[in-house]
């Protein structure tokens, strides 16, 4: 993608920038830089949830308060990603509506298990078979991490599309110990650190793409209809 003045990567400027896509010129609107910050925004939440439960997990006895605080951090982890999932720019809109469906099934059998007694992590940790349903959240998280992955090359998020999965398939298989189970998640709780504090300093217009693709993905679908 040609950029008419790389000064203005990370500007808000009033004056639009002009951009060469593979299908015409196009400019980034100060609507699709806020969408890129609310993206990165979402995944911040998340990855921060997860190394606080990290940690939680890892140096604290699971008392009452604590399960309860991991519940909170797992909802919040949940609503972060939903955001991110609104506001991701992907070119093929069946894929994104595919990942926001799995986030939305996870999230729904997340708030059949609260309803439960036992607290959420009691039923997880119990319960395995529960990742057949929760496991649609990780699911759509990992195809974040592929799409990261495939356009900016990042090795932390090819870690993550390997880690986010093994840690699930780990525990409702049960071949992976407790023990084994934890140390995962404080890699993936690092490795997603790292991936957001990287998103952080990216260029904004990076997240956005060729908006042109976009504009001519979208003539074709009319066409075709």
């Amino acid at each position: 993608m040609d950029i008419a003045n790389p000064s203005d990567l990370n500007s808000a400027s009033a004056v639009p920038v002009v951009y060469q896509g593979q299908f015409g010129d196009f400019t980034i609107t100060p609507g699709d830089r806020r969408e890129v910050v609310i993206y990165r925004s979402g995944l911040g939440l998340a990855a921060l949830c997860l190394a606080v439960g990290a940690a939680i997990l890892a140096w604290f006895d699971l008392s009452p308060t604590t399960l309860l605080g991991l519940t909170g951090l797992y909802t919040l982890f949940s609503l972060g990603l939903g955001v991110s999932l609104w506001t991701i720019h992907i070119y093929l809109i069946p894929l994104h509506r595919t990942l926001q469906l799995f986030w939305g099934i996870g999230t729904l059998c997340s708030l059949v298990l609260l309803s439960r007694p036992e607290p959420l992590m009691i039923t997880i940790y119990q319960t395995p078979q529960v990742v057949l349903g929760i496991g649609f959240m990780f699911a759509a998280l990992t195809g974040i991490f592929i799409k990261e992955a495939f356009c900016f090359n990042r090795l932390e998020a090819k870690g993550l599309t390997v880690l986010t999965p093994l840690v699930l398939l780990g525990h409702l298989t049960q071949l992976v110990p407790d023990s084994g189970i934890v140390y995962a998640i404080d890699l993936a709780a690092v490795l997603m650190v790292i991936f957001v504090l990287r998103k952080a300093f990216q260029p904004i217009p990076q997240d956005i793409g060729d908006k042109s693709v976009f504009a001519y993905l979208k003539q074709q679908r009319s066409q075709s209809q």
